[in-house]
């Protein structure tokens, strides 16, 4: 078998090295697809091309009783990242108990390729990939992979394999030149959820690939040579028979792939991948109502308005403004300029809501206004002032580059910390009823729980940056309360006792707080809350953050006193009290990535940094991860090692197409434990105030015309 193997790849290698040239421009031809691992690849095996730029893809794949179901992230054009949650029956524990018993797992693992160069006439493209990095090691594997279009219809891959991938025909490691260690491999050391890298690209190593050949547009045929042997599933789960494994991939729309495997010689297995890019929504760029016309000022002189002070003026410009889904909160008329406070209310970017304003001003403003100030309002706290000239609007209404020309003589700067007649919108109130939704995700005991109820929510502002709000919610139906797995923390229960909140009542108060916001100087913000802040907590919290408007960095500092809620999530607390805070750094990198770092002291006491990285796209998706690290040892953490998980947001006008500031906000973690973890506290300053600047206007200029 070892002799079979090696002939396979310097079978493989040597296809790849003799490819024609001249067929390296057609490699588009043939599609990318995800294995079953949710990756780039064959049908176990890797690939070492990446799929588009951005793509966010589920993959649920299945055989042998073994079901992966993957969420799989192109964090860049090179760099493929997935996060992965199996179920396994069968499976022979390790170390083996004389084959008799079998486990059933949950298991939970990340994995990352990153593609170290392209393809061209003459070489491969090369990747190296790492699989369970932060999980059981079950699936634990290192490779690096080489892959060449032969002909517009086809293509080849090799590669060299360690741990999962060195099972078959394995043979004493390459890398054994660089230290006695790399021959020997300890799969005993990896703690679930923590890193093992003392074990990545140690002990034997073996070859793998396979080709793949497109059959036409939408079905794609696969031969792959599999190089994991199924140590701890062959016998108790299935027979391995065979490492060549044959499928077929049919490409159903543009994203979803289904395809049919026969395993090992033994099994058949599905998999289905839904793939979509956040960049792009099914409704192009949008599917509100046009934005009324831009009125010259020679119209506007023969509508003989009258006084720019008068009464009548400022119910004109508040009626246009609401018509456009925006509210007056200040206005200011120092002879030519007429400046104006505006609070969003309906659109997904700040950018389209300043066009909005600016032709309302147009239509609304007498003749002799020739200067335009908007400013930018979030929670009654002017945040960034837009200055425009009027002349610019009419002259480039529908010149074909009009967002770069405009933007030219466009001042946007931080705004004054006060408008005159800022109270114009206040006091107000808003209230409503809708549908809610928890799920519980990675229960060990059940993948899945939810619940669903009705939420009533309640906000009122009587002044300018004084902020009262709470929800209630009623639960209808749902299995939070099932839960029923009590807490061998060794830390103070902060998290892990949260099953016990969905037990006590069905009417549950999940937050109830007050808050204000105001600016203490240029380029600062400043916020306090009181109150319920969340499900597990209330207490006070204060906040004070630096954030200039062209800055790709902001500072910020937050400070908590908290107490633990009763289970019932009434009114009642219970006797743990904590005080917490953090220093924060924020970072734009450029090309929507950012990164944000806390230092600080946590819930359970604990001391510490968390590290987040996104990536954000311009229509308001964001996709990212994060990890924290405190000095709890990851004994003491428990399950898990380290508190890391991923956050998605995603806009739900990308969803219907219609102008709307609503978010769905999603937070994934393998293991909810007590180590690092923080209060939730709503309303935080960064978020409430960088879509309104300068640095995220520029990059959605172009939505100003729409």
């Amino acid at each position: 078998m070892q002799r079979r193997q090696k002939f396979f790849g310097i079978w493989l290698l040597s296809i790849l090295g003799l490819s024609a040239p001249a067929l390296a421009q057609d490699r588009a031809t043939l599609s990318w697809g995800y294995n079953s691992y949710g990756m780039p690849g064959l049908i176990d095996m890797p690939t070492a091309f990446s799929n588009p730029d951005a793509e966010l893809a589920t993959t649920v794949s299945s055989f042998a009783d073994q079901t992966r179901t993957v969420l799989a992230f192109q964090i860049s054009d090179r760099l493929s990242a997935a996060f992965r949650y199996s179920m396994l029956y069968n499976l022979r524990p390790t170390p083996d108990p004389n084959g008799q018993i079998y486990d059933f797992i949950f298991d939970r693992s990340f994995s990352l390729q990153y593609r170290l160069r392209d393809e061209t006439d003459y070489l491969p493209a090369f990747a190296i990939g790492l699989n369970d990095i932060v999980g059981t090691g079950i699936y634990a594997g290192e490779y690096v992979v080489a892959t060449k279009t032969i002909m517009p219809s086809l293509r080849a891959t090799a590669g060299l394999g360690w741990g999962r991938y060195g099972g078959v025909g394995g043979f004493s490691n390459p890398l054994g030149f660089l230290g006695d260690s790399f021959k020997d491999r300890d799969t005993t050391t990896q703690q679930a959820g923590g890193f093992a890298p003392d074990t990545w690209f140690h002990g034997d190593a073996a070859f793998f690939g396979g080709l793949e050949w497109m059959a036409n547009d939408r079905t794609r045929v696969i031969l792959e040579f599999s190089s994991d042997d199924y140590a701890r599933e062959d016998g108790p789960a299935f027979d391995r028979k065979s490492s060549v494994n044959i499928g077929v991939a049919w490409q159903a729309n543009d994203k979803t792939t289904i395809a049919a495997n026969y395993l090992y010689g033994s099994e058949i297995g599905l998999r289905v991948t839904h793939a979509f890019s956040p960049k792009r929504s099914n409704h192009g760029s949008g599917r509100e109502a046009a934005p009324p016309p831009i009125l010259p000022r020679d119209a506007a002189a023969a509508a003989s308005w009258g006084e720019v002070n008068s009464d009548a003026f400022r119910d004109r410009l508040s009626r246009g403004l609401a018509e456009q889904g925006l509210t007056l909160e200040g206005l200011e008329i120092a002879g030519r300029r007429v400046s104006v406070g505006i609070r969003n209310e309906r659109y997904g970017m700040a950018s389209e809501a300043l066009g909005r304003a600016a032709r309302v001003l147009t239509r609304t403003t007498p003749a002799e206004a020739e200067v335009f100030e908007i400013v930018l309002t979030d929670k009654g706290m002017p945040v960034t002032s837009v200055v425009l000239r009027r002349p610019d609007l009419e002259r480039l209404e529908f010149h074909p580059v009009a967002p770069d020309l405009l933007r030219v003589g466009t001042i946007i700067q931080d705004a004054p910390d006060r408008l005159p007649d800022m109270g114009l919108a206040y006091p107000r109130l808003d209230y409503g009823l809708a549908p809610y939704l928890i799920p519980s995700l990675f229960d060990p005991d059940s993948p899945l729980r939810a619940d669903v109820g009705l939420a009533l929510t309640g906000r009122f502002e009587p002044l300018p940056g004084l902020v009262l709000s709470g929800r209630v919610h009623q639960k209808v139906a749902g299995t939070l309360n099932e839960g029923d797995r009590p807490s061998t923390s060794v830390l103070p229960h902060v998290r892990s006792d949260a099953y016990l909140y969905y037990k006590e009542a069905d009417t549950t108060l999940q937050e109830l707080t007050a808050a204000y916001y105001f600016r203490p100087g240029e380029n600062l913000f400043g916020r306090v809350t009181a109150g319920y802040l969340e499900t597990m907590y209330g207490g006070v919290s204060a906040e004070l953050l630096w954030k200039p408007q062209n800055s790709a960095l902001a500072l910020g500092a937050e400070v908590n006193y908290v107490k633990q809620r009763d289970f019932d999530q009434l009114f009642g607390f219970q006797d743990y009290d904590v005080a917490t805070g953090h220093l924060s750094a924020y970072y734009e990198f450029g090309g929507g990535y950012t990164g944000q770092i806390d230092i600080g002291r946590y819930l359970a006491g604990d001391k510490g940094a968390t590290l987040a990285l996104n990536r954000e796209f311009d229509n308001g998706w964001k996709v990212g991860a994060f990890a924290t690290l405190t000095d709890v040892s990851s004994e003491d953490f428990g399950e898990g090692s380290f508190d890391k998980g991923i956050r998605l947001t995603i806009p739900l006008d990308w969803a219907t197409g219609r102008a709307d500031r609503l978010r769905l906000d999603t937070v994934i973690r393998p293991v909810l434990r007590d180590g690092g973890a923080r209060v939730t506290v709503p309303g935080r300053l960064y978020d409430t105030v960088r879509g309104l600047q300068a640095t995220e206007l520029d990059a959605s200029w172009g939505r100003f015309w729409r």
